[in-house]
């Protein structure tokens, strides 16, 4: 059962909201990041990748951020455009901001890591006055990530935004995203994400992502199914659960669980896993598949993309989506 219904004859099937940023990755893997002499740029931001994840899929989709009035800020629209996404939602700052930056070290396939420069970031700029609440109720969908939560004036914008969504029946996707090195404490962490999830239809996060959201709470033994639970006393009504090799467990609000399983591939590194699942599984719950469905097409994606070199370049198509899916080796759970 796909428990989403979605208005039809809206022009946008997907805007995203939040983080728009360059990531250069390290061109000389199986090395420490004090080695590595050379990296390639991307595009990167886990809204961004998402969103150009479900273009390249064939959906229409937009987005709505803040870049810098310098190179990379130009780099990125550009992109973004190319690749076919709506850039009405995205402004210029011009307070002097910069462009966040991630350079990723490829050790191994199992250890790799992310240095983040985010102290004055154009994206956490984002004012509410730069939500236009038209272009909102335009789209399908709403994808808020949630790192834009981090401070303000983004936070602010991102429940503008959540407003604009409920009000107008846009359905609402809350990816966690969650990265540490960006908040102050946890606890500030955990009151805005759970506030956010409040006004979420479908919430993604990793196992590690919804302990910290319950920590608040002081919950000693979570799991699964209390986790699910708590969310559908809200407006959520598809929670889905990641646990790394071991696949996703997504719970529906009738008490149902779809379990999904992993496709074995040669894994370069481990970055972009989630943002690549999110796109195709968001796709094929918009196309009315079943929840189960959907999420083997996530992890098909996500399979794809950690063999690749980048993450939003590595993004692929429908049609190298589904070949893939015909041809590898996909293990159930």
């Amino acid at each position: 059962m796909n428990p989403l219904q979605f208005h039809p004859n809206r022009p946008f099937d997907l805007i995203a909201i939040g983080r728009l940023c360059i990531d250069l990755n390290a061109n000389e893997i199986n090395r420490p990041m004090e080695e590595t002499r050379t990296f390639t740029k991307y595009v990167g931001g886990s809204p961004a990748n998402i969103a150009i994840g479900s273009a390249r899929l064939g959906q229409k989709t937009g987005f709505i951020g803040k870049v810098a009035n310098d190179q990379m800020g130009r780099f990125i629209t550009d992109y973004l455009e190319k690749n076919g996404i709506d850039t009405t939602g995205v402004k210029i700052d011009h307070t002097g901001a910069v462009t966040g930056l991630a350079f990723t070290e490829i050790k191994s396939p199992e250890d790799c890591s992310i240095l983040m420069y985010r102290d004055n970031v154009a994206d956490l700029k984002l004012h509410p006055s730069d939500v236009d609440e038209q272009y909102i109720k335009q789209s399908k969908a709403l994808l808020v990530s949630g790192t834009a939560l981090a401070k303000s004036p983004s936070r602010e914008a991102v429940f503008l935004a959540l407003e604009y969504a409920v009000k107008h029946d846009v359905t609402v996707f809350f990816d966690l995203d969650y990265r540490p090195y960006t908040w102050t404490d946890e606890a500030e962490t955990a009151v805005y994400y759970n506030l956010a999830a409040e006004k979420c239809d479908v919430i993604i996060g990793t196992r590690e992502e919804f302990d910290m959201m319950e920590k608040l709470l002081h919950v000693k033994e979570s799991d699964d199914h209390y986790t699910a639970s708590r969310w559908f006393s809200y407006r959520a009504k598809l929670v889905v659960i990641k646990h790394g090799g071991s696949g996703s467990i997504a719970y529906t609000k009738d008490g149902a669980v779809h379990r999904s399983g992993i496709f074995r591939t040669q894994v370069l590194k481990t970055f972009g896993a989630g943002d690549s699942y999110a796109s195709a599984f968001i796709y094929g719950l918009m196309k009315g598949k079943e929840v189960s469905e959907a999420m083997k097409w996530g992890s098909a994606s996500a399979s794809i993309v950690i063999s690749r070199h980048s993450c939003s370049d590595a993004m692929p198509t429908w049609e190298e989506l589904e070949q893939y899916m015909e041809t590898a080796v996909y293990e159930p759970v």
